[in-house]
């Protein structure tokens, strides 16, 4: 954790500020969802259902695929873009928006390498500066390999992220904690960034730190903690726990630290461990959008979150389909900031 001097005039809002829209996209690829693809479509549409106070900007692949999407997402307020995309991760393929000196919006694009090359879609590297245009903004290179999930703000210039992903070899191979605060300071306006170790089993991004943590004020941030024996991810949680006590803001004040219960082990059907998390929600306008797994920590999950953003409902969806996928609701959907 390292105080760096941010960009001049550029600001990463946190997701609580007032949105524009969010950006996101209709599960699309049979090949890629297989038997869960009617599932995953019957989730996302629930999850837009639930997102209120703000316009859904939907990818579509084209004129068959807005038809589907219309039909199920009768109701919502909704945009429909058509054009190719790999898959429906738009918190990683997209770009991240911040806010200029001015007043208005810039998309930030980072180097995309499909998770480390394990699943490269040559239309996914072409979504962000294609959402950029489709905003209106103009776009800037990082000039890192990372993903949106791998970082989360306060909106005060504290970023949170991972060593596992923002300093794997398979992404910036060489690079320093210090390489990647400088490169966060000049694209994103990062001020300080509180490292936290490694992500949860089985998690394909490579411990994308938006299922460890995430902050709901300036100064407050939520983690999960293990209540089962068997959870999968005891350890790895224990130790993101401890290292936010120790952390501090940009501004040298101790984090608060807000627990979340571990959905526990969540399988998939060959009886694997799934990177389930309840910290994986999406913070809309309206609402709160929380993925639930269908254990008994559920309802506790949500209402934890609901504490966190007093006055602004928070619901929980359904996300076992998605997560087939890898991730859940915050992972499939990149808020654009109102100007």
């Amino acid at each position: 954790m390292t105080q760096q001097r941010n960009r001049p005039g550029v600001r990463t809002p946190a997701e609580w500020e007032p949105h524009e829209a969010v950006w996101t996209a209709w599960p699309s690829h049979a090949d890629l969802w297989g038997e869960d693809l009617a599932a995953a479509r019957g989730e996302f549409a629930a999850m837009c259902a639930a997102i209120s106070g703000e316009r859904v900007a939907c990818l579509v692949r084209d004129e068959r695929g807005e038809a589907e999407a219309s039909a199920a997402l009768a109701g919502a307020e909704i945009s429909f873009y058509r054009g190719s995309f790999g898959d429906i991760w738009l918190r990683d393929t997209g770009p991240v928006f911040v806010r200029l000196g001015d007043g208005g919006l810039a998309a930030v694009v980072f180097d995309f390498n499909g998770w480390g090359g394990k699943y490269v879609f040559p239309e996914d590297r072409e979504v962000a500066g294609r959402v950029a245009k489709l905003a209106r903004t103009s776009s800037h290179r990082a000039g890192i390999v990372l993903e949106g999930g791998a970082l989360d703000t306060d909106g005060q210039g504290t970023f949170l992220t991972t060593r596992q992903c923002a300093l794997n070899a398979n992404r910036n191979p060489g690079v320093s904690e210090h390489d990647i605060e400088r490169a966060l300071a000049a694209s994103l306006g990062a001020r300080t960034v509180v490292w936290l170790d490694r992500g949860l089993a089985n998690d394909h991004t490579d411990g994308h730190v938006d299922t460890l943590a995430r902050f709901t004020a300036p100064g407050r941030v939520v983690c999960m903690t293990a209540r089962d024996a068997a959870d999968p991810n005891r350890a790895v949680l224990t130790a993101v726990a401890e290292d936010l006590r120790r952390a501090r803001d940009c501004d040298g004040h101790r984090l608060e630290v807000v627990e979340l219960p571990s959905p526990g082990l969540v399988a998939d059907s060959a009886g694997n461990p799934m990177p389930a998390s309840y910290a994986n929600f999406y913070v809309a306008n309206g609402s709160v959008v929380v993925p639930v797994y269908g254990t008994r920590y559920d309802y506790e999950a949500v209402d934890v979150v609901q504490a966190c953003f007093p006055g602004r409902p928070t619901v929980g969806v359904p996300a076992r389909a998605i997560l087939t996928g890898g991730g859940a609701f915050h992972c499939i959907t990149q808020q654009q900031p109102k100007p």
